[in-house]
C-alpha cells in the first residue's frame, strides 16, 4: 500500500482516526486489571487505590462521553505519584519502586487513550506487566495466571483489527497465533544459553529471600517463626532416609553471648576432610530455597563438599556466594563418625567466654556441679540429669525475658522453646569451665509420599548445644531433647502443650488438606527441578543426551538459530501454500473480482468486499442484484459462522463456486 503524502488526511480505518469504543475500552481495563491484580498484594493500600480510581474514571468518562482531563492534570497526577513512591520506597529506582510506579502509568496511560492507536500502546504495556510479576515469583499458579493474561491481552489487541467479530472468534485468534508462538518460545527456553543465577535479579531490592534462622539468636526469636509453613529446603536419600531423630540439619554456629544474644561472629576457614568411621553413610540430594545467607545446609556429620562451597573450623558448609537463586547440591553425610580430640585452642577460650554481672543463679549451679565433679564428663552429665529431671515445658508463647535471660527460663517461668533450652545449657557449661557453643539449623523433616523428598521447613528451626570433651572433641548434646523427648520423636505439634494454637495442616482432624498439601508439593518440586532449576549444567546434561559434548555458548546460539531458522521456513512454506492454494472461497471470489475487473471495477487493496460489492453493483445495475447476492454469500462464507466443510457449509461453497460461474457482467 503506498504511503500517505504528507498533508494528505488519514484513511478512515488508520488506527489513530479511529475511536476508543466500549468493546476495546472493556478489553484494555480487563487486560490491566489481570496484570496489575498480583502486584496489589505488594503495592501501598493508597497506590492501589489510587490506580483503580484511574480505571474508573476513564469508565466514567466513557460512560458520560466526557471529554478526557487535560494533560497538566495527568502531569500533576504523575508528580503526586511519584513523590508518594519515593517517600513509600526512599527511591524511584529498582524493582519494587519501579513496579509501582508502571501500576499508575497504567492508570494515566488509560486516561489519555483516545484512539486505537493509543490503546496499542497501552496494550504492549500490559505485556510488560506480565514479565514484571516474574520478578517476584516463577511459582505454577503465577505462570498460569500469566498465560491467562497472555490470552486475555492477546484477544483485546485483535479485537482491534477485527472490531465486528464476535469475542469468541477473537478469542479463538488470540489462541492460535499464542499457539503458533509456543514452539519458538520452546525452543529459547531449551537452547538459549543460560546464565548462572536468578535471570529477573535486579540491583537493591531483588534478592529478599528469608529464612527462620539468623546469624543471631536471642529469646523468642526462633518462636516467632516456629509457625511459618514456608519450605527452607527439601532432600532427597539415595535408598531409605534416617530416622526422625537424626535428621540434624547444620547450619550456623553462635560463639558469643554478652547475656542476651547468641552471635555467630566472624567464620574461622578451615581445610576439609572427610571424618572417618561412623555407623552409617547417607548420600542425598538438597534443593535449597533462596534465603540471601552463605550457609548450606547438610545432615550432621558431612563428608563431602559440594563444589565451590567451603568449609569452617566449626562445621559449617558455606556457599562462596550468598544464596539469592534455588541451588541443588549433592552431600554425603555419615552418623557418628570416629571422634576427632584436635581443636585450635583460641576457640576453646572463645567457648568458654562469658559476660560478668548476668545470670547469678545459672552461675552458682555450675559452680556446685564443679565443685562435686573430677571432670567434664562428669559436669556434662549432672547437667543431663538436671534437664531430664526438670519439669521444663516446652511453649510456643513463652513469656518475655528480662536481664537475666538465663535465670528467668531456668527457676522462674521454666517455659521456653528451643534457644532457651540451648542458651541455658550451654551457659551453664561454660560457667562450670566446660567449652559449648550453640548450633542452630532445622531438625526433622516431613517425607511426601508422593515423591519420597523430605521437606524442611522454617517451622523445623531447631537449636542444640555442643560441648568440648577431651579425647572426643565436639559432642552434640540436645536439651530441648532431654526435657521434651516428643520435639524430636514427633514433631513440634507433639511437644507442644494442649491448647496451643497451631497451623490448620498440623491437627490431627485435617489428615486430607496434609496429602493435598504433598500432592502440590511434589508438583511444585518438578516444575523448580526442570524449568526454574534449568541452569547451565542441566542444559549441558540435555545437550550430551542429544549428542552435543562440550556445548558452551558458541554451539548453543548456532543451534539455536538454526533451529528458529527452520521454523521460520516451515511457517513461509504454509502461508505460501495459503497464498499459491486459497480455499474455494478465496478462489471463487478471486474469480469474481477479475471479472468485474475486465469491466473497469478493479478492488482496491482497501476495499472491503460489502464496499467492493456496493460500488460494483450500484456501477452495473443490470447485474446489482447477483453482484451482491455473490458478495453476501462470500461475507457468509469467508466471515460467518459456515466455513466450508462437509454439510450445508459445503453446499453453500458449491453454490458460491456455481454463481460465480455463471456470472456475466454486463
Amino acid at each position: 500500500m503506498k504511503a500517505r503524502a504528507p498533508g494528505a488526511p488519514a484513511h478512515p480505518l488508520a488506527p489513530e482516526q479511529r475511536s476508543l469504543g466500549w468493546r476495546d475500552l472493556a478489553g484494555l481495563v480487563a487486560s490491566l486489571l489481570i496484570v496489575v491484580a498480583p502486584h496489589a498484594e505488594r503495592a501501598p493500600w493508597w497506590l492501589t487505590l489510587l490506580t483503580l480510581a484511574l480505571y474508573a474514571w476513564r469508565i466514567y468518562l466513557q460512560a458520560v462521553r466526557g471529554a478526557l482531563p487535560a494533560r497538566w492534570l495527568l502531569l500533576v497526577v504523575a508528580a503526586a505519584a511519584m513523590l508518594g513512591v519515593r517517600g513509600e520506597y526512599h527511591t524511584v529506582f529498582g524493582r519494587n519502586s519501579g513496579v509501582a510506579l508502571l501500576m499508575v502509568f497504567s492508570g494515566l496511560k488509560l486516561l489519555e487513550t483516545r484512539n486505537q492507536r493509543d490503546a496499542t500502546v497501552l496494550v504492549f504495556l500490559c505485556y510488560f506487566l506480565v514479565v514484571t510479576n516474574f520478578l517476584y515469583t516463577q511459582s505454577i499458579p503465577t505462570a498460569l495466571a500469566m498465560c491467562a493474561a497472555l490470552l486475555v491481552v492477546t484477544t483485546t489487541l485483535v479485537g482491534f483489527s477485527a472490531p465486528q467479530r464476535s469475542l469468541r472468534a477473537n478469542l479463538g485468534s488470540a489462541g492460535l497465533l499464542l499457539a503458533h508462538a509456543a514452539p519458538a518460545a520452546l525452543v529459547l527456553f531449551v537452547l538459549f544459553p543460560r546464565v548462572q543465577g536468578p535471570l529477573w535479579g535486579l540491583p537493591q531490592d531483588a534478592y529478599t529471600g528469608t529464612t527462620g534462622l539468623s546469624d543471631s539468636m536471642s529469646p523468642g526469636t526462633m518462636a516467632r517463626v516456629a509457625l511459618s509453613d514456608s519450605i527452607a529446603f527439601r532432600a532427597e536419600f539415595a535408598g531409605k532416609p534416617p530416622p526422625e531423630p537424626l535428621l540434624y540439619w547444620r547450619g550456623p554456629v553462635l560463639w558469643d553471648f554478652d547475656g542476651r544474644t547468641w552471635r555467630e561472629g566472624r567464620p574461622v576457614a578451615a581445610p576439609f576432610s572427610a571424618p572417618h568411621g561412623g555407623e552409617r553413610t547417607y548420600h542425598y540430594s538438597v534443593i535449597l530455597e533462596p534465603h540471601n545467607h552463605d550457609w548450606l545446609f547438610a545432615l550432621e556429620t558431612a563428608a563431602s563438599l559440594p563444589p565451590h562451597a567451603r568449609y569452617t573450623e566449626d562445621g559449617q558448609i558455606l556457599s562462596r556466594t550468598p544464596v539469592r537463586s534455588r541451588i541443588r547440591y549433592e552431600m554425603t553425610s555419615v552418623i557418628d563418625p570416629a571422634p576427632d580430640p584436635r581443636e585450635n585452642p583460641a576457640l576453646l577460650e572463645r567457648a568458654l567466654a562469658l559476660p560478668r554481672g548476668f545470670d547469678p543463679q545459672a552461675v552458682a549451679l555450675a559452680a556446685q556441679w564443679r565443685r562435686a565433679s573430677t571432670s567434664d564428663v562428669q559436669i556434662l552429665a549432672r547437667a543431663i540429669a538436671y534437664f531430664r529431671a526438670q519439669r521444663f515445658v516446652y511453649t510456643l508463647e513463652p513469656p518475655l525475658a528480662g536481664r537475666n535471660s538465663v535465670d528467668d527460663f531456668l527457676f522462674d517461668s521454666r517455659r521456653g522453646f528451643c534457644e532457651h533450652f540451648a542458651s541455658a545449657f550451654a551457659f551453664l557449661m561454660r560457667a562450670a569451665g566446660v567449652p559449648a557453643r550453640v548450633v542452630t539449623g532445622y531438625q526433622g523433616g516431613d517425607l511426601n509420599p508422593f515423591d519420597h523428598y523430605i521437606t524442611v521447613r522454617q517451622s523445623d528451626a531447631h537449636a542444640w548445644t555442643e560441648v568440648f570433651l577431651r579425647g572426643r572433641g565436639w559432642v552434640r548434646v540436645d536439651p530441648t531433647a532431654l526435657s521434651v523427648p516428643g520435639r524430636i520423636e514427633g514433631g513440634l505439634e507433639r511437644a507442644v502443650p494442649r491448647g496451643e494454637p497451631l497451623p490448620l495442616l498440623w491437627r490431627p482432624q485435617f489428615e486430607w488438606l496434609r496429602k493435598l498439601r504433598y500432592e502440590w508439593e511434589a508438583l511444585s518440586n518438578r516444575w523448580n527441578l526442570w524449568v526454574l532449576g534449568y541452569n547451565p549444567e542441566r542444559q549441558r546434561e540435555l545437550m550430551r543426551y542429544f549428542g552435543m559434548h562440550d556445548a558452551d555458548w558458541r554451539k548453543l546460539t548456532a543451534v539455536l538459530f538454526t533451529v528458529l531458522g527452520a521454523l521460520t521456513a516451515v511457517l513461509l512454506v504454509w502461508s505460501l501454500r495459503q497464498i499459491v492454494r486459497p480455499d474455494p472461497v478465496q478462489r471463487a471470489w478471486r474469480a469474481f473480482c477479475r471479472k468485474l475487473g475486465s469491466r473497469g471495477f478493479a478492488r482496491g487493496p482497501h476495499e472491503g468486499p460489502r464496499d467492493f460489492s456496493e460500488r460494483a453493483a450500484a456501477g452495473l445495475p443490470a447485474a446489482s442484484a447477483a453482484i451482491r447476492r455473490i458478495g453476501a454469500l462470500y461475507i457468509e462464507l469467508r466471515y460467518g459462522r459456515a466455513r466450508g466443510g462437509a454439510g450445508p457449509g459445503a453446499a453453500r461453497v458449491d453454490e458460491l463456486k456455481r454463481l460465480v460461474r455463471e456470472f456475466r457482467p454486463s
